[in-house]
């Protein structure tokens, strides 16, 4: 039975998480998705706006790419919907095609959909979600951070009661609203601190409880108590009422081959945003995201949302952080927020234009604030400067720039980094522990040990590649010159990970240099499928396999018989049980160097 369930649980992934479905998870899960519901109500508008479309086609973009997502993806809270920059690339992608909000717009609007969603399952089902691997966790929290703050700053409209101008980059609506306080409406800032400090108080005194919708509640009370409308405070306002209606995008070869580079960049952008919302996350969840399973949830639901009147949809930041932050445990939640979603379309979407902005605009700024990890920031700050390096970069990047191109700043940076130490891998010299009763080899940075003058020990820790090759070249030159050099080097392969044909072949010409100076360049503990590699290759011919050996210890005792016996005869030393057999003389003692 258990053999035949696992191929349903491949092509269900909802099958995974079904079981853990219980009344508990699943009233908590009915909590999280109306507060959901709500919030995306006037989220959903404006961003369908934006995009140039009407504005049922945000809600509906709220309804079908969440359930589809959830079914078909791997993350616990990641709600899928309409976001702030597929919505702006949407227009600006389509507007200068065709005038936006018309039946050619909107059939363009659901062909460019269609097509995005094709390459998110295409890169899935080609298991290309392991290149989420490469988003490190420093570009996750600098991600993270960046969106959080950029969502604070798109609700200072909305808790201040300001005009404040649409499109303006960050710096631009911080500077507008500090160069404006005067125009700050007290009502507003009464009704959103009303909802930010209600919630606050429900988390610490009863966590249980769905405190985000209880503080959007408060909200609206203290809008009433205020006189709220007649002073002409914002409020969501009436919403059209309906379900998805079936589509049709446009499939026009002449069509689908002018959209599908568009069609590309909209693929890389959602599953850009999908992924590293999921992750930061997953993060605070301790929940693993499996990204092939990732790119075919979030394909699958644009497909089908090109069919259901919705537009290109992605991981919300806003929506998933707040499913989170109200307590949701399975994806049911995205479910029962879709459920609620539709009711409140059909039953109390006139309701909504009682509700004030501000009530909604308050509890967002408590859960973008709760999203930025502020202790990881601090052991990033205190333990890693590249890793704090990527992180700023990512955190700039997405709060000057762009959040898309942000991520793809941070793991550029990440991998130039992680490249740069790979090419640098640490070398370190070696000598045997009289102290040791089994005179292990120690490193020279810890313990101040005497060397053999003939013969220097270097252990490689890292990788042996192209990369790499130039600067253990030059190490393993500098040591065969000057006053100190030996001609002999044995180095020990333990930590060395890979070899490639530049390694190998850097190998082969240090040895032939140092044989034609009378010494000789040795390996010893060669890795098992490093030691495939030159044999299968050749290299291990040119190098010598007389000079390859499998133990410290045989090679200690077979090079040593390649030393030069008058200088072992005047050497002090004495640091291999081998020196034991060879006579003392004592006149012309060779220096030691310890």
């Amino acid at each position: 039975m258990i053999q035949r369930a696992l191929p349903w649980r491949r092509f269900l992934p909802f099958m995974r998480w079904w079981p853990r479905v219980d009344k508990a998870t699943a009233r908590a899960d009915a909590w999280a998705g109306l507060t959901n519901a709500v919030v995306v109500l006037p989220q959903g508008v404006a961003f369908a706006l934006l995009a140039g479309l009407p504005p049922e086609y945000g809600l509906y973009t709220a309804i079908v790419p969440a359930i589809i997502a959830a079914l078909f993806g791997s993350s616990w809270h990641l709600i899928s919907g309409p976001t702030l920059a597929l919505s702006i690339m949407v227009f600006s992608t389509l507007a200068p095609l065709a005038e936006p909000g018309t039946d050619l717009y909107i059939s363009l609007a659901l062909t460019l959909t269609l097509l995005a969603g094709l390459y998110q399952f295409g890169f899935g089902l080609a298991r290309l979600g392991t290149l989420v691997n490469f988003v490190s966790p420093a570009v996750v929290t600098g991600f993270t951070a960046a969106a959080a703050i950029l969502v604070v700053t798109s609700q200072l409209r909305h808790v201040l009661g300001l005009e404040i101008p649409r499109g303006g980059s960050f710096l631009e609506v911080w500077y507008y609203a500090l160069t404006h306080l005067g125009a700050v409406q007290p009502r507003v800032v009464a009704i959103a601190a009303t909802s930010f400090i209600v919630a606050i108080v429900i988390r610490m005194l009863r966590p249980k409880w769905p405190y985000l919708l209880l503080a959007m509640l408060a909200g609206a009370v203290a809008g009433y108590g205020l006189n709220a409308a007649e002073h002409g405070v914002a409020v969501v306002g009436s919403l059209p009422s309906g379900i998805p209606q079936l589509s049709l995008p446009t499939l026009d070869p002449g069509v689908l081959r002018d959209l599908a580079p568009q069609a590309l960049a909209v693929a890389l952008l959602g599953l850009i945003e999908a992924v590293s919302i999921g992750r930061a996350i997953a993060l605070r969840s301790q929940q693993r995201i499996d990204g092939n399973q990732e790119f075919i949830g979030q394909g699958l639901s644009n497909v089908v949302g090109a069919f259901t009147s919705c537009y290109a949809s992605s991981g919300s930041f806003t929506r998933s952080g707040i499913n989170y932050e109200a307590g949701a445990r399975t994806p049911l939640s995205a479910l029962f927020s879709a459920a609620f979603l539709m009711l409140i379309l059909f039953g109390v979407g006139p309701l909504a234009a009682y509700l004030p902005t501000a009530a909604m605009g308050g509890m967002i700024m408590l859960v973008a604030w709760n999203l930025i990890d502020r202790k990881y920031i601090r052991e990033i700050w205190r333990s890693s400067y590249q890793d704090s390096t990527v992180l700023m970069v990512t955190f700039f990047t997405a709060l000057l720039v762009d959040l898309a191109f942000a991520v793809l700043a941070g793991v550029l940076l990440s991998l130039v980094l992680f490249l740069n130490r790979a090419a640098n891998p640490s070398v370190f010299s070696l000598a045997p522990d009289p102290n040791n009763p089994k005179r292990r080899f120690s490193n020279l940075r810890r313990k101040h040990l005497t060397e053999c003058p003939q013969l220097k020990i270097l252990r490689i820790d890292g990788h042996l590649f192209f990369g790499s090759v130039q600067p253990i070249s030059e190490t393993l030159g500098r040591l065969s010159e000057g006053s100190d050099a030996r001609k002999h080097l044995l180095i020990v392969c333990s930590n060395i990970s890979y070899i490639d044909s530049a390694g190998a072949q850097m190998l082969v010409a240090e040895a032939r240099r140092l044989k034609r100076m009378g010494g000789g360049l040795y390996l010893c503990d060669v890795r098992l499928e490093q030691m495939a590699f030159l044999r299968r290759s050749g290299y291990a011919q040119e190098f010598g396999r007389e000079n390859i050996f499998s133990r410290k210890e045989n090679a200690i005792a077979g090079i040593f018989e390649r030393l030069e016996r008058d200088i072992c005869e005047r050497c002090t030393a004495r640091i291999f049980n081998e020196c034991q057999r060879v006579p003392r003389r004592t006149e012309n003692i060779v220096p030691i160097e310890t």
